[in-house]
């Protein structure tokens, strides 16, 4: 998380079989309620979900990241995480199936591409040691390298 402004999960509910209704709404209370979330930044392939958010009150921002990633199309998501994070009254959720290789590799690659981190290997080991998982190849590629 980036102190207060960014945060990372699964799929909100759970995912495939695991998604509960239920459970989804109850997840969306605790984090409007609780963890002061305001904006959700899927990075699913449909819009599974998305008019819930909406209809809970979240501003709602779909980026989805399927198959294999054009260049073009990680520069897509750095360019909308970036413009959900210019409002500092906004806390941004960014949420994929599950938090894997290409979640974690888009968090690094924003810490780089926004220049909060000037290192790709500093960014990578950084979102290793938040998301306490390792950054695999696939998540490693998304990661600009700075010119």
């Amino acid at each position: 998380m980036i102190q207060g402004r960014l945060a990372v999960s699964e799929r909100i509910g759970g995912h495939g079989i695991q998604h509960r209704r239920v459970r989804r709404e109850e997840e969306i209370l605790w984090l409007q309620e609780e963890a002061g979330i305001t904006t959700i930044f899927s990075l699913l392939g449909g819009m599974q979900n998305l008019a819930s958010y909406r209809d809970s009150g979240f501003d709602v921002r779909g980026e989805p990241l399927i198959g294999q990633y054009e260049p073009s199309d990680v520069q897509r998501v750095f360019n909308a995480l970036d413009e959900a994070l210019q409002d500092p009254t906004l806390v941004v959720l960014v949420h994929r199936d599950l938090v894997d290789d290409t979640v974690a590799g888009v968090l690094a690659g924003y810490l780089v591409y926004s220049k909060l981190v000037d290192d790709p290997i500093l960014a990578a080991a950084l979102i290793q040691e938040i998301l306490k998982r390792p950054l695999g190849p696939e998540g490693r590629s998304l990661i600009p390298v700075p010119s």
